[in-house]
């Protein structure tokens, strides 16, 4: 299969975890753009959909999916996006869309996480693709610095500002053998608004597309 091929699988094979009368959240980046494509087909069982940035927002209206504010739905049953990076243990890097903030609270307010992705996002060590971060523009420096001492390379996101009005560091030369803990020492860090690293709200079902197929590890 082509990589598209296999987004499109893995994102029709999420469908079977929408229940009738739900209102879910989906993520976004071209693999949570082929899930949103493939709701189409289920739309009427929606009760609506949280987003998790303005451009999956956007896409979904146009499918003609309500989309809804996390604050008036409480908790969501079900979470369906894509990874930069997974591990085995369902730890994962997000976030090379810049959504990750918003990603992670939707996430957070699920029941069920359930990634989605192709074969070549599993890793068994996560860092290889450069881990961002979201920070407010006036600690960029501060911030900068104290990921120096914990070993990365942080690189300013040129000409990208989030949804929420801040700027990316996307932090190389990392080899996350603890995701939880250093997820945990970023949080810590003044100036950080979210790290991309989905460990501590790791996802709970992960949809693997390879040539032989979907594959579901749990």
């Amino acid at each position: 299969m082509t990589p598209n091929e296999k987004k499109q699988a893995v994102a029709e094979a999420a469908l079977a975890y929408v229940e009738s009368g739900w209102v879910i959240g989906v993520g976004t980046g071209s693999t949570a753009n082929c899930f949103i494509d493939a709701l189409v087909k289920i739309k009427s069982k929606l009760d609506g959909v949280v987003a998790s940035s303005v451009a999956s927002a956007e896409r979904l209206k146009k499918h003609g999916i309500p989309v809804l504010e996390l604050n008036s739905t409480g908790g969501l049953p079900l979470y369906v996006d894509g990874a930069d990076e997974s591990t085995k243990h369902l730890h994962l890097i997000k976030g090379g869309g810049g959504a990750l903030t918003r990603e992670k609270i939707v996430a957070a307010a699920s029941k069920k996480f359930v990634c989605i992705a192709d074969d070549t996002k599993l890793v068994d060590v996560l860092g290889r693709f450069p881990l961002p971060v979201e920070v407010i523009p006036m600690a960029r420096s501060y911030v900068a610095r104290e990921i120096v001492k914990l070993g990365g390379q942080p690189v300013l996101r040129e000409g990208f500002t989030t949804d929420n009005g801040n700027i990316i560091l996307d932090v190389h030369n990392l080899r996350i053998l603890n995701p939880v803990e250093l997820e945990e020492k970023l949080d810590h860090i003044a100036g950080i608004v979210t790290n991309g690293l989905f460990a501590r709200r790791r996802a709970d079902v992960l949809l693997l597309a390879g040539d032989q197929g979907v594959k579901t590890l749990t």
